[in-house]
């Protein structure tokens, strides 16, 4: 059965976060570079996205639980778990994860380029060596900085 799509937008202190999905799943998630007026959506999955999302942006919210489209391998799921087990306001560097799911670093950096699920997926929680390393959501780095601090302020440890 093909679920309808559906489609919201958040507005946060980072800038507007467009979310799309069905009933469901939930199949991307955008931290736009420009704003767009907010919009509710009217299916489940990015309506509990679009909740949760607001939810996490007041400090109230420190994990997800969220139907994911899942990724098109089962090394890729396993990835993506190992990257969602990086708990809030903890970080860790790309070898460190890498260690941690037995990959490579390089695999790391590119399921976190890669990430269709911001914030969700905390990619941010991703530290270079000795550097805050890059960020391909929102402003890059700025936003990446906003997300870590945000953590930080409401009771992480990053």
């Amino acid at each position: 059965m093909i679920y309808a799509r559906d489609w919201g937008v958040v507005t946060t202190p980072i800038g507007s976060i467009r979310i799309e999905g069905d009933d469901r799943t939930i199949h991307r998630i955008n931290v736009l570079r420009e704003r767009e007026e907010s919009r509710r959506p009217d299916r489940p999955a990015v309506l509990a996205a679009a909740e949760q999302l607001e939810s996490w942006f007041e400090g109230e919210l420190k994990a997800f639980d969220l139907a994911l489209n899942p990724p098109g391998t089962p090394r890729g799921l396993v990835l993506r778990d190992g990257l969602i087990a990086v708990g809030y306001g903890e970080t860790i560097s790309y070898g460190g994860l890498s260690e941690r799911l037995g990959s490579s670093a390089r695999a790391i950096g590119q399921l976190c380029a890669r990430n269709l699920f911001p914030i969700v997926v905390p990619c941010h929680r991703v530290l270079g060596t000795g550097n805050i390393g890059h960020y391909s959501a929102g402003d890059g780095v700025s936003t990446k900085q906003w997300l870590l601090d945000h953590e930080r302020r409401h009771g992480g440890k990053a």
